[in-house]
């Protein structure tokens, strides 16, 4: 007997969930049926590249990280290794806004702590007093259990000024959130765990430094940069994820707006009619999804409902290289909240990947809003480039107009993982658990990053097809 399985968000969640179903119809179930429905009258979420005056503009995300596997195993999967293109290896920098100037964080400096003494010892990025803070990681006792701050934990082990200078802002590039609410365990439980581990951040970095380097030294086989992108723009990989999906099974324009039980599976209501469906995922945001299930289970619906999301801008503007006078060298800077600006992070895209901009150009996105500055969403298109372009005049030296500026707005697109996130996430699944046949997914449960959806779509679409077909997908 036939099957389907509806999956609803048109991201990448949704769609790495409906290709992952396609995959397994192929393998064991011929009958099987997937759906795909989206709200708004295109697919990708926040990844859109567009071209324009012979620029390539990505609106959204314009690269994923290759340390996490399922990225570049979907790409695979679809036949794109030959499009994958990789940072550009003279320019992989990356700054910190000081003042009005930009200061290069410390080669091997890894988000938060150094992996290498004398490039930390000999940057200006901090005081002397600063540093000696942060070196007292060395001998400072480790701590057990529990959960707590991003902030909370920098400050106990490096002190203020690594949380103020570099923690704050690398966090902010992210998440753009609050360091004093993240949570560590769910957004970088690796430094928790070199604390555990060796007892200090700081010489766990440095062990690691040396394994990594031992390692790449006796392995001489190809390897790619910490993050890809792909040579037509990360919309390749969702276009081709539509295409492979197959004509009929993605539908635009279809807002989900309940979920019923309907015999042994489920119908999926929308503006315009009904859906049965024998299994559901659900790939929404998880105010949306709290919303959609709250028939089935009202106190999972409320969990979801609890969760935060933080709203942020982008404006990409485009100038000739000639009329900046600070070299544009890098991948671009991040801006600490202490120095008071609109600027969150400006990144270089046309510096990171070839092909973004024509020769003598470059195309700067900046980026502003966060959980720390909410009200610049409430300010005109206008208003908002007038206060980039004087930001990033006075930081890069510009003394010309843009080609053209583009403003994209993000409301409600990043959740916050707060302290006890992971243990809000735990009671979640277990409510979902109780739903044979429905699975969610998406951000706001596992992971921001592109391949983090990818894995999070991924499995989802497998165990409802388990729990479709009562065995493993």
């Amino acid at each position: 007997m036939s099957k389907r399985i509806v999956v609803i968000g048109g991201g990448i969640t949704g769609l790495a969930a409906a290709n992952r179903i396609r995959e397994i119809a192929g393998e064991k179930h011929p009958g099987l049926e997937v759906l795909l429905i989206e709200a708004s009258e295109r697919v990708g979420g926040p990844i859109s590249t567009i071209r324009r005056d012979g620029f390539l503009i990505e609106e959204g995300p314009d690269a994923f990280i290759t340390t996490k596997p399922w990225g570049l195993n979907l790409c695979h999967r679809l036949g794109l290794d030959g499009e994958l293109i990789e940072t550009n290896d003279k320019k992989r920098k990356t700054y910190i806004l000081r003042g009005d100037g930009l200061v290069e964080i410390p080669e091997g400096f890894v988000m938060l702590a150094p992996s290498r003494l004398t490039p930390f010892l000999t940057s200006p990025l901090f005081s002397w007093p600063g540093k000696l803070r942060m070196l007292m990681d060395l001998v400072i006792p480790r701590k057990r259990g529990g959960d707590e701050s991003v902030a909370g934990f920098v400050r106990r082990r490096l002190g203020r000024e690594a949380l103020e200078r570099v923690a704050q802002p690398m966090i902010g590039g992210i998440y753009t959130g609050d360091a004093e609410k993240l949570s560590l365990r769910a957004t970088m439980p690796q430094y928790l765990e070199l604390e555990e581990e060796h007892g200090s951040i700081i010489a766990g970095m440095l062990r690691s430094y040396r394994q990594k380097s031992q390692a790449r030294k006796k392995d001489s086989g190809a390897r790619y940069s910490m993050f890809v992108s792909f040579r037509s723009g990360m919309s390749t990989l969702t276009d081709r994820l539509v295409t492979v999906l197959g004509e009929g099974t993605v539908r635009l324009g279809e807002k989900a707006i309940g979920i019923t039980k309907s015999g042994s599976g489920y119908a999926v209501s929308t503006g315009s009619g009904t859906f049965d469906a024998d299994g559901v995922v659900i790939t929404t945001p998880a105010f949306v999804t709290g919303g959609l299930i709250e028939n089935l289970d009202p106190e999972t619906a409320a969990l979801l409902g609890s969760i935060e999301y933080a709203s942020s801008v982008v404006a990409i503007l485009a100038y000739k290289l000639s009329d900046i006078k600070r070299p544009i060298d890098g991948f671009g800077f991040v801006v600490p909240a202490i120095e008071k600006r609109t600027l969150i992070a400006c990144s270089f895209s046309s510096e990171k990947f070839p092909g973004r901009a024509p020769e003598g150009y470059t195309v700067l996105r900046a980026f502003a809003g966060g959980m720390l500055d909410p009200e610049v969403l409430d300010l005109s298109d206008e208003a908002i480039t007038e206060r980039i372009k004087s930001e990033l005049g006075h930081v890069l030296g510009i003394t010309g107009e843009p080609l053209f500026g583009l403003v994209k707005r993000y409301p409600n697109s990043l959740p916050q993982y707060y302290v006890g996130h992971l243990e809000l996430v735990r009671k979640i699944a277990s409510g979902i658990k109780k739903l044979k046949g429905l699975e969610i997914a998406g951000s706001a449960l596992g992971g921001v990053g592109i391949p983090d959806c990818i894995n999070a779509g991924e499995r989802a679409a497998e165990k409802v097809v388990e729990a479709v077909y009562g065995q493993r997908a």
